[in-house]
């Protein structure tokens, strides 16, 4: 598992593992029951504090993610069908909030944009 943290970012060190792991997890790059780092060789490798590693990891066992297992480590939690269909769902409404205020700034109507919609996914144009 290889995490990058940009330093010129404006997200914060905590965000950036968190959001990787997270990413990892869901697109099944890490499977369940995997062993995850120790909290602090993952922040020896980083050269970073063991306390923004504990962040992360703390985030991703609240959210679900993972669970640890006293004295053996942080493993990835099995997968919650329900959970992964939540995330995927806040991208895409994410996605569509974009795609809506850059319609609304080329001036295209909300027929417009339904159209274009319909098109992408390949149906007829009512």
């Amino acid at each position: 598992m290889e995490i990058y943290i940009d330093n010129k970012s404006g997200t914060p060190i905590y965000d950036q593992i968190y959001t990787q792991i997270k990413n990892l997890i869901l697109s099944g790059q890490l499977g369940e029951d995997s062993p995850l780092p120790s909290i602090r060789n993952l922040a020896k490798d980083l050269r970073i504090s063991v306390i923004t590693t504990k962040r992360a990891y703390d985030e991703l066992e609240r959210e679900g993610f993972i669970y640890t297992v006293a004295g053996k480590g942080c493993f990835v939690a099995p997968k919650n069908i329900e959970l992964i269909r939540e995330e995927n769902l806040k991208k895409v409404e994410e996605y569509l909030q974009k795609a809506a205020e850059l319609a609304a700034m080329c001036g295209l109507t909300k027929q417009e944009l339904l159209d274009m919609l319909e098109i992408l996914l390949g149906e007829e144009a009512k």
